[in-house]
């Protein structure tokens, strides 16, 4: 299968690579053209998206923010070949995917939304998680590629349920960092050895995902991003924009939590950076 990966970053490096070692032809288009170009020789390096997309059966796109999605898409939908399948793999706004879903079933395209979970870590070994949106006889048709990327995949219905899926997701993630944080700086307050502390945590029923993998990290201050703080600040302000008039205070403390760590120069950062937003209360 002929297959255009749009976003070369993080996450969208590694799960490129997976198609591409699974025997599809790739081809690779960033908007900084060095990641894309970096992939050659085994992915194709597309200079723009209209000069690879007529040669594709599929397109995966998982780029920033809802912006970029909808600015990929409108030119997507103006060069789309018909009856290509269109994937979106950005956590970004569920509206938005219903919209450009309206828009591919019009010019005869097809497209899921189909946003992802487990990190860089995640998407170096192939273990993602992947909630999907839209028609199912096209998440069947897409379901083997998604294999190459992910462990656990889920149809969770009609289209744009899949980022509603992951707007629940990064709210329970939300809630579950920021335990770890305050756990640590409760810890800490009271001179207990914090290596112990986390073999406590990971030993017993409080171990999770973020203790394992962020929990080190909090202690050691080591911030490089396996997801960065504007990225997840920019899910949980999507997921507060959904929620209506459900009382989530835990969504609306972390969300203002990450706010601040944002303002305070920790975008570009992990987001186990959150225990800086308690240290710096401390001081």
């Amino acid at each position: 299968m002929k297959i255009l990966w749009i976003g070369t970053g993080v996450m969208g490096t590694p799960m490129a690579k997976h198609l591409f070692e699974a025997g599809h032809e790739v081809y690779a288009y960033n908007r900084t053209p060095e990641k894309a170009k970096a992939l050659e020789p085994d992915i194709k390096f597309c200079k723009s998206i209209e000069s690879c997309i007529k040669h594709v059966d599929i397109v995966f796109t998982i780029v920033g923010f809802p912006k970029d999605v909808k600015e990929t898409y409108d030119i997507i939908l103006e060069h789309a070949k018909p009856k290509t399948i269109l994937v979106d793999m950005t956590t970004s706004s569920p509206s938005l995917a219903i919209e450009i879903y309206k828009k591919a079933k019009a010019k005869n395209l097809d497209f899921l939304d189909a946003p992802v979970t487990g990190g860089d870590l995640g998407a170096i070994h192939g273990r993602l998680s992947i909630m999907v949106g839209g028609d199912f006889n096209i998440y069947e048709k897409v379901l083997p590629l998604f294999q190459y990327m992910g462990k656990t995949i889920t149809y969770m219905g009609e289209s744009g349920s899949g980022m509603y899926a992951k707007l629940v997701n990064q709210t329970v993630i939300a809630g579950n960092i920021m335990g770890i944080a305050e756990g640590l700086i409760l810890a800490k307050s009271k001179n207990l050895d914090l290596d112990h502390m986390l073999n406590v945590i990971v030993g017993g029923s409080a171990s999770s995902w973020q203790a394992e993998h962020n929990g080190r990290k909090m202690i050691d201050h080591d911030y490089e991003p396996g997801f960065f703080v504007k990225h997840f600040l920019k899910d949980l302000k999507l997921a507060m924009e959904e929620k209506g008039n459900l009382d989530l205070k835990v969504l609306e403390i972390a969300t203002k939590a990450y706010d601040t760590l944002s303002k305070n120069e920790f975008n570009e950062k992990g987001t186990q950076a959150i225990i800086e937003y308690y240290l710096q209360k401390m001081m």
